[in-house]
């Protein structure tokens, strides 16, 4: 229960560390179009002089005139950055495959009568591949096929735990730009309407409502797409890590179960034959 608080709590560090630099970046370039305006030369200060609507549109002025849809947009830009930040911090190598762990449970485990040892190693250093081996250490007593079974059962949950781990991801990548759509609709009906009440030969009202209405497809399109990139980078990160897990599972079982540990001990008793070639056990468990 510890790893799931402590992955929201990181989560939340990072959103709150995202929406603080966007609050700073919005002052910074609010105090940069002020000083703008009052050192500006005469053209700045006839722009400023200038008719609302004539004047250049500043891009934290565009996104107000998005609407209300803005936030929740916003919302899912904080989120997914949060997220994705989490995520690359996560699912490094050391995060997920520690390179001593290995060594330290091949040293606490020499043999079937150490499997207490081993499960104490690998509750001393939790990760996904740990937790994989200690489900296969708990059942080497009953036999390989046993030990085998539990590790292929274990990594197929590891696997699905880091490949759901990327479902905000997706879910961002696919809410943002409906939400655009949906801004872009209600503005639509709102500059037609307003177009409607003033009558015919109002098209520079028709105009701007339109490309008012059409900064929330924009945005919620901006977000979209580098979340899909970042999202298939990460499913690439996981895929080389379930392939890694996969190698060390095969390794580790060879040894616990039909190779040198085993043979010092009552477990060689329950194997006749070591297999030619054990399966797969994370990466078979993930792609079924």
């Amino acid at each position: 229960m510890r790893q799931p608080s402590l992955r929201l709590r990181r989560t939340w560090a990072a959103a709150l560390l995202a929406a603080m630099a966007l609050s700073a970046a919005a002052a910074l370039a609010q105090d940069l179009r002020g000083a703008g305006g009052v050192k500006g030369g005469p053209a700045a200060k006839a722009a400023a002089r200038a008719p609302e609507g004539q004047g250049r549109t500043s891009l934290f002025d565009l996104l107000y005139k998005g609407g209300p849809v803005m936030i929740p947009i916003g919302l899912c830009s904080v989120l997914a950055l949060a997220v994705a930040v989490e995520r690359f911090i996560s699912l490094r190598r050391e995060k997920v495959i520690p390179r001593a762990f290995m060594a330290g449970l091949k040293a606490a485990f020499a043999g079937p009568e150490d499997v207490e040892r081993g499960v104490a190693h690998c509750e001393g250093h939790p990760s996904p591949l740990s937790r994989i081996f200690k489900a296969g250490l708990r059942r080497l007593p009953q036999g390989g096929e046993a030990m085998e079974k539990a590790i292929e059962d274990a990594g197929g949950r590891e696997a699905y735990k880091l490949q759901r781990s990327l479902r905000p991801l997706s879910v961002i990548a696919t809410v943002s730009p409906l939400l655009g759509l949906l801004g872009t609709v209600y503005g639509m009906i709102s500059a037609f309407q307003s177009a409607s009440a003033q009558g015919v030969g109002k098209a520079d009202t028709l105009a701007i409502g339109i490309y008012e209405a059409l900064v929330t497809t924009a945005a919620g399109l901006t977000i979209a797409i580098p979340i899909l990139v970042v999202h298939q980078v990460l499913s690439s990160r996981v895929d080389m890590l379930v392939d890694l897990m996969d190698e060390e599972a095969i390794e580790f079982l060879e040894y616990a179960a039909y190779g040198k540990a085993a043979g010092n001990g009552p477990a060689a008793a329950d194997v006749a034959e070591p297999p030619a070639e054990p399966a797969g056990a994370v990466a078979g468990a993930a792609a079924s």
